[in-house]
């Protein structure tokens, strides 16, 4: 996204603090608005009661900080985000935020609310010294459908508010399984008041993928089947850009693995094959008394406690199949856990994006504001964001891969599919776009390019596409023109010529087209699994 589209944004939050100067309720909003412009994308992680938010949060972390008992902290929506000291500030509806002590009970945050009841916190703010953090804020969510009508509502109220944008940018969905109740919470994430950002900016994740398979060290391979069919899934389909597979807990616990945990799975996976099965072969029997092995029934329980059936099944097979020491043993446990997946998924599609879902949300709160606030100079500020949101290509994308998810295009199946991948549906690289290898030379990236263009123009301006189709055409040919823009900066030369011209910019493109009649695009005008081990014992 060119920087300018922020810098235009934040130029329209000045002026409209100059309009409410006298308001300072409006100002704390447009201050929030200026800050969420410059900061990390804001990642919010949701599901269910249970769905395992608070462990994933820490996996992606790599550090176990995230409380994940059912204390009264977990019924508080809880921001992480970067700060060189440690830091933890509660947020009250009512009075000055205050501080809270900092205290590790076994790794994790202790957040002592003080005698403060859950109901009375809006917000509690955690700055930590965590790389993670540094290139995005993760925010943990109470469990939605909570036998806690209060509790739930917390989640609704904060990432689905009635009468205002999100406050998340993006987010992750956690379920154990696709239940009516994820279908109704993601659609009113994409439909929220704010929403009128027609934004798919939602992953699904099946947060226990390992359950799926009973425990079974293949049981990520069946998770696997299962997130496709999810993915092919109408309902579903149309609210989240993905379903990836993940066994939580196996990814917190590879990430802090301890010597001593490897050493116990270490002799767990020196025990004669007809022993060791026998005792993996539930988690019962795992810490039941035996004689099979020298190690404790605490230590088994911990075992079982940390990395559940399936990660000690797993770890001592991957000590047999060569893991030799705690950092390899942690590496191939994450590899194995579905988490690089998630996380490749997130730098694909949000991360790389974070500019332009952040101008959404940001343009959609100060358009409310102004409307619902109207001042003496407002239509300057509306001008200007109808004019962000006509010049700003990387917008209309994110809106028409929003109704292509929902409603489709209209086009044949094969170009659907195809425009879908133009506008940026696998991800906004070029060679996503152009299906291409991530190893392709410049030049083939230009041959694609002009093949696709030529496709595309004939498409739009066939004399009996309709006015829908023509929209859509044109915005993936727009896209195509910026595939080949970069292509043009990479290679020094102009091979590829650009309808308008390579340095025609969006503004003036934007003004052409009002000028012929031709609005910008709206929503009425468009009708690597994680391998298992090779050769790999079948633990049942």
């Amino acid at each position: 996204m060119r920087a300018s589209i922020r810098d235009d944004a934040s130029a329209l939050i000045r002026a409209a603090r100059d309009l409410y100067a006298d308001d300072p309720e409006a100002g704390d909003l447009l201050t929030d608005l200026d800050r969420r412009l410059s900061e990390p994308i804001r990642l919010a992680l949701a599901g269910m009661v249970k769905a395992g938010k608070s462990t994933l949060l820490n996996a992606m972390l790599g550090e176990r900080l995230a409380p994940t008992d059912a204390g009264e902290c977990t019924r508080v929506v809880t921001w992480y985000r970067y700060s060189a000291t440690p830091m933890i500030t509660m947020h009250p509806f009512e009075g000055e935020p205050r501080r809270m002590p900092i205290r590790r009970d076994a790794g994790r945050l202790v957040l002592d609310l003080g005698g403060v009841p859950p109901e009375d916190v809006a917000w509690i703010d955690v700055g930590w010294p965590s790389t993670g953090l540094r290139s995005l804020i993760l925010i943990d969510t109470p469990g939605i459908a909570s036998l806690s009508r209060d509790v739930s509502a917390r989640s609704t109220d904060f990432l689905v508010p009635d009468t205002e944008p999100s406050s998340a940018d993006a987010i992750v969905y956690l379920m154990r399984h696709l239940h009516a109740s994820d279908l109704k919470f993601l659609e009113s994430f994409r439909d929220t008041a704010a929403g009128a950002s027609q934004t798919v900016n939602a992953v699904a994740v099946l947060s226990r993928a390992d359950e799926i398979g009973s425990g079974r060290i293949d049981s990520l391979l069946s998770a696997g089947k299962v997130a496709r069919r999810y993915e092919k899934d109408g309902d579903l389909a149309s609210l989240s850009l993905g379903v990836v597979p993940v066994a939580g807990l196996l990814a917190e616990s590879a990430r802090t693995l301890r010597e001593d945990e490897f050493a116990a799975f270490r002799d767990l996976a020196s025990l004669e094959r007809k022993s060791r099965e026998a005792l993996m072969v539930s988690a019962d029997r795992f810490v039941r008394p035996t004689e099979a092995t020298t190690l404790s029934e605490d230590v088994r329980r911990e075992l079982l406690n940390r990395f559940g059936i399936f990660g000690v099944r797993l770890a001592s097979a991957l000590i047999r199949g060569g893991a030799s020491d705690s950092s390899q043993l942690s590496e191939q446990l994450v590899q194995q856990s579905g988490l690089n997946e998630l996380q490749q998924f997130i730098q694909l599609q949000f991360r790389t994006r974070a500019g332009a879902l952040k101008v959404r949300g940001v343009l959609d709160a100060l358009q409310k504001l102004m409307r619902e606030k109207p001042r003496d100079g407002a239509d300057a500020v509306l001008g200007g964001i109808e004019r962000i949101y006509a010049s700003a290509h990387t917008l209309r994308e994110l809106s028409l891969l929003s109704r292509a998810r929902s409603s489709g295009l209209p086009l044949s199946r094969l170009d659907a599919e195809e425009a879908e991948r133009i506008i940026g549906g696998t991800g906004p690289s070029a060679t996503a776009r152009l299906a291409l290898p991530e190893t392709a030379t410049t030049a083939e990236s230009r041959e694609r390019v002009e093949e696709l263009l030529a496709r595309w123009r004939t498409l739009s301006e066939s004399p009996l596409a309709e006015r829908a189709t023509v929209e859509v055409a044109r915005s993936v040919i727009r896209s195509l023109e910026e595939v080949a823009s970069e292509l043009v900066s990479v290679a020094g030369a102009p091979d590829v010529v650009l309808a308008g011209g390579p340095l025609e910019s969006a503004v003036e493109r934007a003004e052409q087209e009002r000028e012929q009649g031709e609005g910008p695009l709206r929503e009425e005008h468009l009708p690597q699994d994680g391998g298992v081990l090779a050769g790999g014992e079948d633990l049942r």
